[in-house]
């Protein structure tokens, strides 16, 4: 499984959370996660619906410090720092429901992840649109305002305003959802290119078979906690997880 791609070599990860616990109140929703992925390498995240799983992208892009544990890139704490400095120092997201500006065209909302994001300015940027634009196969939408498009375009956005910051770490949250087979398909293609330019990815998709044509290591998350973590066929095998997933299904 994960198409061409061998195993990332065991090395100093680029990005890892350590002991990671977060309480909304007096619920619990992660419960002292170790999680690290290292440069190139490519990762999915399954389990349940209320798993955590996308409580712990937040954690590691900024949007949300965690409770107890520390998040390190490149071996510096940066558990404390928020989602733009996250970003501008190379680890961005995608959402779940894609979140374009309104009211402007999609080149504009690129070039302000650009901009914003990715501290680019001028020619720099709007190359760099260009290019994150072309790569997601929506350059020949550039003009178009973004509320206008459709679900594929919209995640196809999403995913090139995240390249635009010119990131060294993508953590995608379901884009995969509500596509059919052969838009999900077309995705993949974008996410391996991704691959083989050296980005590390973390990739929570509920639509597993989709997922393993592009990671070699899956984490699965069962109540807040990691139950398994290796090999896809060893962790899709693996009682616990199939336990988990009981009576929910496995796409």
């Amino acid at each position: 499984m994960g198409g061409e791609f061998a195993p990332a070599p065991a090395e100093e990860p680029i990005l890892a959370g350590v002991g990671v616990v977060k309480r909304f109140g007096a619920l619990v929703v992660l419960d002292k996660v170790d999680f690290a992925v290292a440069s190139n390498e490519a990762i999915g995240i399954v389990g349940p619906n209320g798993a955590g799983k996308t409580t712990l992208l937040n954690v590691l892009s900024g949007a949300s410090q965690p409770s107890q544990g520390t998040v390190r890139f490149r071996n510096i704490d940066v558990t404390n720092a928020g989602a733009a400095q996250h970003c501008r120092l190379g680890i961005a997201r995608s959402h779940q429901i894609p979140r374009p500006f309104g009211g402007m065209t999609v080149f504009e909302n690129t070039f302000v992840a650009a901009t914003a994001g990715g501290n680019r300015k001028g020619r720099d940027a709007y190359e760099r649109c260009i290019e994150a634009l072309e790569l997601c196969a929506m350059l020949g939408h550039a003009n178009r305002r973004a509320e206008t498009l459709g679900l594929l375009d919209r995640k196809r956005l999403e995913l090139a305003r995240a390249l635009a910051t010119d990131p060294v770490v993508l953590l995608l949250d379901e884009i995969g959802g509500g596509l059919t087979d052969g838009e999900a398909g077309q995705l993949v293609e974008t996410i391996r290119e991704l691959r083989r330019r050296g980005i590390a990815i973390v990739w929570i998709e509920h639509i597993v078979h989709v997922l393993l044509q592009v990671v070699e290591r899956l984490v699965c998350l069962d109540g807040g906690r990691v139950i398994a973590d290796g090999r896809p066929e060893a962790v899709m095998a693996d009682p616990a997880v199939i336990g988990a997933y009981l009576g929910q299904g496995v796409a």
